[in-house]
């Protein structure tokens, strides 16, 4: 009897060929287009919705802040800013009585749309930024 059909043998290489390919799993990114979202959409107060530069950042936050990081650091910063530029526009419109007011509301929404677009060029190339001025509420 020939035991050659019981001997191991060795793979051939079309055997080789014919395996599945492995994949290799996808790397998590941060999704750079919420973070920039949560900075921009508080511009809508300029579309005239009132306290749409709260409620904006605030919807895109409470959605994903679970699902990426990186829209819960933007989420929380946007708002931050968002509500301690609030409060210092109140206190100007108190200070109108003493005319000083006029000036700081111009120069309020003037550095509100530019920090806020600086944050969404940053959120958009994955960087997190840091408003200057804002009180921490959110943490």
């Amino acid at each position: 009897m020939d035991n050659d059909a019981t001997e191991p043998t060795e793979p051939s290489i079309e055997a080789e060929d014919q395996q599945p390919p492995v994949l290799l799993a996808p790397e998590v990114k941060a999704d750079n287009t919420m973070g920039m979202l949560c900075h921009l959409l508080s511009l809508t107060q300029l579309l005239g919705i009132p306290f749409g530069n709260i409620l904006g950042p605030l919807i895109v936050w409470l959605i994903k802040r679970d699902e990426d990081p990186f829209v819960d650091l933007c989420g929380k910063e946007s708002l931050n800013f968002q509500i301690s530029m609030t409060i210092y526009l109140a206190i100007s419109v108190v200070l109108m009585f003493l005319f000083i007011g006029f000036f700081l509301v111009i120069i309020l929404m003037i550095l509100n749309i530019v920090y806020t677009i600086i944050a969404a060029i940053k959120a958009s190339e994955g960087d997190s930024y840091s408003y200057p001025f804002t009180i921490r509420f959110i943490k």
